[in-house]
């Protein structure tokens, strides 16, 4: 990529504005197109959906597939850089683009977090530098490597090696008998297996990175899921034990610069029992683009992952994002929309919409939905953050919404 800044409210060397363009149109597109609306850009969104979040709110909506020539031939015409929300997007498109625009992060970076056993590798080889490893694992694209799984794996949870999130694409597996058997339903695609840990508590760092080395921290993020999807995350101090954290923002910033990355990336650990009385870390994946997680820092923070990202984008400065309060951040699924009054029940025949009258009143509370057109059970829809000056008053807050919205309490 380039060094030379593409400067807010400035001309391109075509006489137009500075223009940001993005593939993809969901949610994160949608916020990142919001930060980047915010600085002065104008902002291109490339995605299939005539209603995609992002087309919506963007300068321009490029109706296209993600391989489609014309598509990418006018999204590469209009923009200045060109980034990503969805680590899905193929590696080969982005790297068409690159022929012609700044791309971050680039297409090899996002296909190494496209392939679990890419990904597997890589960390690996930054733990020589870090001391944060990968779980044991094995990769499994064969009978014969099947066969040849260690006992000492099992139990243990059989990923795909490409297209799995928020759970799926896993299955988990005690006996070898099993892992044949979830091998067979998952199509016998590439995957890896992975040796289940006495699992403490999950967590995740980001960290924005641009073309010229400087690296931003953000800090760490302690995540609950339900279901495989993040639901809860909370973000102050000692939601990480100290010394856990460091190493996780050292493995983080270690595993960007490994891969000369530029943008926000965002990696998820496990904090899983040593055996000796105490916790240690594993690192699970990585995200090359905001994350779930990082949601919070729209409201906690002095630079959110967003401006992050167009900061990284654009070549701009990355000052070490400040923390100003404890904060909390709850995912809203579309099942809120049908359970009405927050009451568990029956799913509704339409959905009703969530009680947000009572939850804004509530000190502390900030409502991001992404301008869906519908809900559907499991489907993000929205987030909310709670902010307060204390931790006590977070959590207190956080109580009170979690209650009106039929949500499971906090630990």
């Amino acid at each position: 990529m380039s060094l030379t800044p593409l400067l807010p409210g400035a001309l391109n060397d075509r006489g137009q504005s500075m223009t940001l363009g993005v593939m993809g149109g969901g949610q994160l597109g949608r916020m990142f197109v919001q930060a980047a609306q915010a600085m002065g850009y104008v902002t291109v969104v490339l995605d299939a959906d005539p209603a995609s979040p992002a087309g919506l709110i963007a300068h321009h909506h490029i109706r296209t597939g993600y391989e489609d020539p014309q598509g990418l031939a006018e999204l590469a015409q209009r923009c200045d850089a060109i980034t990503t929300e969805f680590e899905n997007v193929p590696a080969a498109a982005l790297r068409t683009l690159a022929a012609q625009r700044p791309v971050a992060p680039s297409a090899d970076c996002v296909a190494v977090a496209q392939d679990r056993i890419a990904e597997k590798a890589h960390f690996s080889q930054c733990a020589a530098i870090s001391g944060v490893h990968p779980a044991p694992n094995a990769t499994i694209e064969t009978a014969g490597q099947l066969a040849a799984v260690a006992d000492n794996l099992l139990p243990g949870i059989l990923k795909t090696a490409r297209l799995g999130y928020d759970g799926k694409g896993q299955i988990r597996v005690k006996t070898r008998a099993e892992l044949a058997a979830a091998w067979e339903q998952l199509g016998r695609v590439a995957c890896v297996l992975e040796k289940m840990l006495p699992l403490q508590s999950e967590c995740s760092v980001l960290v924005a990175r641009g073309a010229d080395g400087q690296v931003a921290v953000f800090p760490v993020q302690n995540n609950t899921h339900h279901d495989g999807i993040l639901a809860i995350t909370e973000v102050h101090e000692g939601a990480v034990p100290v010394d856990l954290a460091a190493r996780a923002q050292a493995s983080t910033v270690a595993i960007a610069n490994h891969l000369g990355y530029v943008g926000v990336l965002c990696v998820e650990y496990f904090v899983v029992d040593n055996g000796r009385g105490g916790s240690d870390l594993v690192v699970n994946e990585m995200a090359p683009r905001p994350h779930n997680s990082g949601h919070y820092t729209q409201n906690a923070c002095d630079v959110s992952q967003f401006e992050a990202q167009v900061r990284a984008l654009a070549g701009l400065p990355l000052p070490t994002p400040r923390a100003h309060s404890p904060a909390l951040m709850v995912n809203l699924l579309g099942d809120l929309w049908f359970q009405p009054n927050g009451v568990r029940a029956e799913a509704s025949e339409q959905p009703v919409s969530p009680p947000w009258a009572q939850v804004l009143a509530l000190p502390g509370t900030n409502l991001h939905l992404y301008g869906k057109l519908s809900a559907r059970p499991g489907r993000k829809m929205g987030h909310l953050n709670i902010t307060g000056a204390t931790l006590a008053k977070v959590r207190g807050t956080a109580a009170q919404v979690l209650t009106l919205l039929g949500l499971p309490a906090l630990d």
